[in-house]
């Protein structure tokens, strides 16, 4: 019967498609943080850390908001953004781990299944060129979940999530083949002793190359290799996710900006000197790497013909060394990754494409990352038969009057006690613990008035809580798994 319902929700997504539209197509390409939070760019209210770069584009492009990822966590996020599925729907639901940290432990996570419907996969219709340069974390290489199965045409990748860990590992993955770093192995868990480490202890974590550099590298020469053909490039970069490592050079920045204390590694993730400077380092060395990439599109003349769009996989970390709190990561939002309150999903996206959409603008449209498959859809003029998303690209050239909307956003999470989360209109229902408790009941705010969710009005709004009750009925699928059925389990899980 599980494996008759896997079939079913991949055949569900499958598209019809229609004739591409004559006009000239646009390059594409797509730029994914890790960790990275609401309030974390100098364009979203940033006061600590300089991202020039990311701040420009929005200054030319436009910046949602109201922006959603589809969930709490890397590979669920992904899969989504992938698929354009939501969390009820989704094959991928939670970041379920294979293998382990060290080398010849290498496994991944839970691979996406043959014959999904991906992203790339759409793309590659339009007479696309598909790339990818950055961490996957949907299946290994040889598997099913393969970038090489999934629509990609290239791919230079941290292919398992846990590898991405450490910014200097041994190796990275090119379309299947390991590729040797110049770097020794580094366990970036291990802890320094508070009381005897030196500074040289903390040159443990440092290696020769730089994984974020040889990635960028590659994005730049997978450019200069297609610009002569439509192509789509997905870089999802694994800055700012921790370990706290980052090039001595790009650390001197803000060293002696913040009051900190040296981190040893007590909350997991590699110790640091200066836990703040390296942090804020890292964003800003993200921005740098946007940059790179919108100066080699202008240098290829693509600039016009290239619309580049940016968002984070989810909400800021308070794992390792990172301190969210002291840089306000969240813009004051409630909660961080793993939680289904704002702090955890709401996250920042820019939208980039000169001479088709007019720069300066600020829209508050609901939409979410499954968004972007029928945009992407709907721009390279294809058509889907099924997908959660809506496209929004009415938003993005100016005529919202003809905009679709959705009435609900429907997440939920099967980590950290079980979580679901709805977003509709202005209301935002949350149930937590719902593992332990089925009956869990739903929190209500309205983010109109309480955009920092802190007043629980459920009890005030029993019409409301029902039509929650009958969304959740109506969107959540059982998984495939049974550890991901945390909602309506048909077994004993005791």
């Amino acid at each position: 019967m599980q494996t008759i319902l896997v079939i079913a929700s991949l055949m569900c997504i499958l598209p019809v498609f229609g004739q591409a539209a004559t006009k000239q197509l646009p390059n594409i390409i797509y730029i994914y943080a890790d960790d990275l939070g609401y309030g974390e760019l100098g364009s979203y209210g940033q006061q600590k850390i300089k991202t020039p770069y990311l701040d420009q584009m929005a200054r030319e492009g436009i910046r949602f908001t109201q922006h959603y990822a589809g969930a709490p966590v890397c590979a669920p996020s992904r899969a989504m953004l992938m698929t354009g599925m939501h969390a009820g729907h989704a094959y991928i639901r939670g970041n379920y781990e294979l293998g382990g940290f060290k080398d010849h432990e290498e496994g991944g996570q839970m691979p996406l299944p043959a014959g999904i419907f991906t992203l790339p996969k759409m793309l590659k219709q339009a007479g696309y060129t598909t790339g990818m340069c950055g961490k996957w974390g949907l299946g290994m290489a040889g598997t099913s979940g393969d970038p090489l199965m999934q629509g990609f045409d290239y791919y230079y990748s941290v292919l398992d999530q846990k590898q991405a860990h450490n910014y200097y590992p041994t190796h990275l993955w090119e379309n299947g083949s390991w590729d040797s770093l110049s770097n020794r192995f580094i366990d970036v868990h291990e802890r320094l002793d508070s009381v005897k480490a030196t500074s040289k202890d903390f040159d443990l974590y440092k290696g020769q190359d730089y994984s974020i550099d040889k990635m960028t590298a590659k994005a730049l020469g997978f450019i200069e290799q297609n610009k002569n053909r439509n192509f789509f490039l997905y870089l999802p970069f694994t800055l700012p996710h921790v370990s706290l490592q980052v090039p001595d050079e790009a650390l001197k920045q803000y060293i002696g900006k913040f009051k900190e204390s040296p981190y040893y590694g007590q909350r997991g993730y590699a110790a640091h000197k200066n836990p703040r400077s390296a942090y804020a380092a890292m964003v800003s060395y993200l921005d740098i790497q946007v940059g790179i990439v919108m100066k080699k599109i202008r240098e290829t003349g693509l600039d016009s013909n290239t619309v580049i769009m940016f968002s984070s996989d989810n909400g800021s970390s308070v794992e390792g060394g990172a301190d969210p709190a002291y840089f306000n990561a969240g813009g004051g939002l409630r909660g961080t990754k793993r939680d289904l309150y704002e702090g955890g999903i709401r996250v920042p996206f820019i939208v980039r494409w000169p001479g088709t959409i007019q720069g300066g603008r600020v829209t508050n449209h609901l939409s979410v990352q499954y968004d972007l498959l029928p945009t992407l859809a709907e721009i390279t003029g294809l058509k889907l038969t099924a997908s959660d998303g809506i496209s929004f690209w009415p938003v993005l050239t100016g005529t919202e009057v003809k905009q679709a909307r959705h009435e609900w956003l429907y997440f939920e999470f099967p980590e950290k006690g079980g979580q679901v989360g709805i977003r509709m209109g202005d209301w935002k229902a949350v149930r937590t613990n719902v593992r332990n408790n089925r009956a869990a009941p739903w929190q209500l705010y309205n983010l109109a008035s309480d955009p920092f969710e802190t007043n629980d009005i459920a009890v005030q709004h029993p019409d409301l809580v029902r039509q929650f009750d009958a969304i959740q009925n109506k969107e959540h699928q059982h998984p495939h798994i049974r550890e991901w059925e945390f909602i309506d389990p048909k077994f004993n899980e005791k």
